[in-house]
């Protein structure tokens, strides 16, 4: 069965870190970009970074440029972001796409 499932958000103080996960079954991410998406409450989804199927270009919104990082682990079917210096704006439901798949989703919550 085809699957994405994301993991690793969690309540985080400003300034803290966090990685996500995004692991696949029935789906091998490393023969697609994969980019990482997120929700604010009523906000719109927008990307956030992206890592290409070829050599590793990796793409980050201004919004995150120098904080985020994206990789990937292809032995595990693993996409992760990695999340440093968070911010209050950063909460969102972080989504991860790979092949026009989608996960559920995790909840990032960044509060003091």
């Amino acid at each position: 069965q085809l699957q994405i499932v994301e993991s690793g958000g969690d309540l985080v103080q400003p300034g803290g870190s966090l990685r996500l996960s995004c692991a696949a079954s029935g789906l091998i991410l490393d023969y697609y970009p994969v980019g990482w998406f997120r929700q604010a409450p009523g906000k719109e989804r927008e990307g956030v970074s992206c890592i290409s199927s070829s050599d590793g270009t990796t793409y980050y919104s201004d919004s995150v440029k120098g904080r985020f990082t994206i990789s990937r682990d292809n032995a595990k079917n693993t996409v992760y972001l990695q999340m440093n210096s968070l911010k209050p704006e950063d909460t969102a439901v972080y989504y991860c796409n790979g092949g026009d798949y989608w996960g559920k989703g995790t909840l990032v919550t960044v509060s003091s």
